[in-house]
């Protein structure tokens, strides 16, 4: 039996370009990649019979569509659909491709600035040793030196409990040696079975490294030979 073709129904015809204003050849400008954040209707891909234009080198109010395609053609510039909600929508008249630099600038700047916490845990048993305790300080100082919070805490398994107040002094003493390089968001907390404390690290220039030497004064000035005249 033969299979009917497959047919989707009649296509919409497209929007007519406005009269008076002739195709442009730069009109699909290279750059709007598919997915982009910033892809926005540009020149003929506007829908609107009029818009409310802005932009440099223009006098802003509401044009017809067409005299608009115009005056960004006169200007060798795009007509750029930045805000369709709008009644009529705001075009604004500038290069395309400039436009989406800026866009993707902003996008850089915001990202940067809403930057994730990064947070490394190390854990303590209430009665850790003086080797593994000296192991995880060295690794704790990197990670603030990195940036990144520290997160310690106590670990109590079974009656281990009974030495909480032990653990309190070892997360006190923990903070008390990383105080050059982080500052201490909290007193240590018990939350069931973990008691907690939360390092921040500090900013970059305001740590002191341990190893260095003590500043000292002024070094002692070489002997000077003695220029008081000698008695007679």
């Amino acid at each position: 039996m033969n299979k009917k073709p497959y047919w989707s129904g009649p296509k919409r015809p497209s929007a007519p370009r406005p009269a008076g204003v002739g195709p442009r050849p730069d009109s699909r400008r290279p750059g709007g990649k598919k997915g982009d954040e910033d892809t926005h209707a540009i020149n003929e891909q506007i829908r609107a019979q009029e818009v409310r234009l802005v932009g440099d080198n223009v006098t802003p109010g509401i044009y017809p569509i067409a005299q608009a395609l115009r005056i960004a053609d006169e200007q060798n510039l795009d007509l750029i659909e930045i805000a369709p909600q709008a009644t009529p929508p705001v075009c604004k008249v500038m290069d395309y491709q400039k436009y989406q630099f800026q866009q993707r600038k902003r996008l850089k700047e915001q990202k940067a600035k809403s930057t994730k916490v990064v947070v490394k845990e190390i854990r303590f048993g209430p009665q850790t040793d003086e080797h593994d305790y000296n192991f995880k300080l060295k690794h704790a100082i990197g990670f603030l030196k990195e940036g990144a919070k520290v997160k310690s805490y106590v670990f109590f398994k079974g009656r281990s409990i009974l030495f909480k107040e032990q653990g309190e002094v070892l997360l006190l003493r923990f903070a008390n040696d990383l105080e050059d390089y982080g500052k201490l968001d909290q007193m240590p907390v018990l939350e069931g079975k973990r008691m907690t404390i939360m390092i921040s690290p500090k900013k970059p220039g305001t740590a002191k490294k341990k190893d260095e030497p003590a500043a000292t004064g002024k070094q002692p000035a070489p002997d000077q030979p003695d220029q008081s005249p000698e008695a007679e």
